[in-house]
C-alpha cells in the first residue's frame, strides 16, 4: 500500500475590506503559496493547475460590470498577490461565512440565495453572464489528489451543497452562479496521489461532511 503524505493546510482565510461603488465590501483571501494545485469553476483562474492564492470577492448587489475577470485581476494586484490564482465573486456578505473541518479537510462557504432553483429546471437558458448571487465554496485537503480525484472532489462538494440546501428547507439545488474551488498539495515528482474523492473515499467523505456543515452554517 502506498502512503500519501499529507501537507499542512494554509491558514484560514484573511478578511480584506475595500471601498467600492459607495459601499464597504469584503474579500476572503487564502495564501497557500507555491506547491498547491486547484480545480475550480471560478471566473478568474478556473480550470485545473497550480494556484498560489484564492480570493472570494464580495461585490455590490446589482453588479453590472461586464469584465469580472479583469476586475478580479485588478483586485488581486491591489492585494499584492503574485503568481497564478483563483478569483471568485459573490454578492453575499463574505464576513458571514460558514466554515467547517472534518478529519483535516477544511471548507469555507459564502451563501447568497435570493435567486435560486433546480439545475434541470425546464425552460430557456438564462442569458450569460449572470450577476453574482451565489454559493461559493472553497475546500482544502492536505493530501495530493490526482487530476481525476480533483474533478471528483468538485462533484462531491456539489452533492454536499445540495444536501445542505435541502436540510435547510430550500427547494433548490443552488443558484445559477454557484462556484467551487478545491485546493490540494501538488504531488511530488513520481510521488503518490489519492486517486479518488467520491463521497465514500477517505478524503471525499471528509470533504463532503465539511462542505455540508459549512454551507449549512452560511445559510443560517
Amino acid at each position: 500500500m502506498t502512503v500519501v503524505r499529507e501537507r499542512a493546510l494554509p491558514e484560514l482565510p484573511e478578511l480584506l475590506e475595500r471601498d467600492e461603488d459607495g459601499q464597504r465590501l469584503g474579500a476572503l483571501l487564502w495564501r497557500p503559496g507555491p506547491g498547491w494545485r486547484a480545480v475550480s469553476s471560478a471566473v478568474l483562474g478556473g480550470g485545473l493547475g497550480e494556484r498560489h492564492w484564492v480570493m472570494n470577492v464580495q461585490v455590490a448587489h446589482g453588479y453590472t460590470r461586464t469584465d469580472p475577470e479583469a476586475h478580479l485581476a485588478a483586485l488581486a494586484r491591489r492585494a499584492g498577490l503574485d503568481g497564478p490564482g483563483v478569483g471568485l465573486m459573490t454578492a453575499a456578505e463574505v464576513a458571514r461565512r460558514g466554515a467547517a473541518r472534518d478529519g483535516g479537510a477544511d471548507a469555507v462557504a459564502t451563501a447568497g440565495i435570493e435567486v435560486r432553483g433546480w439545475a434541470a429546471a425546464p425552460g430557456p437558458a438564462l442569458p450569460a453572464p449572470q450577476p453574482p448571487g451565489t454559493i461559493n465554496i472553497v475546500v482544502t485537503v492536505p493530501a495530493p489528489l490526482t487530476d481525476a480525484a480533483l474533478v471528483n472532489a468538485v462533484a462531491t462538494a456539489t452533492e454536499a451543497k445540495v444536501q445542505a440546501l435541502l436540510d435547510a428547507g430550500h427547494d433548490c439545488s443552488g443558484t445559477p452562479t454557484d462556484a467551487v474551488c478545491v485546493l490540494a498539495p501538488a504531488p511530488r515528482p513520481g510521488g503518490p496521489a489519492e486517486p479518488f474523492a467520491g463521497p465514500r473515499s477517505l478524503w471525499g467523505a471528509r470533504l463532503a461532511r465539511a462542505v455540508h456543515r459549512a454551507v449549512g452554517a452560511a445559510l443560517r
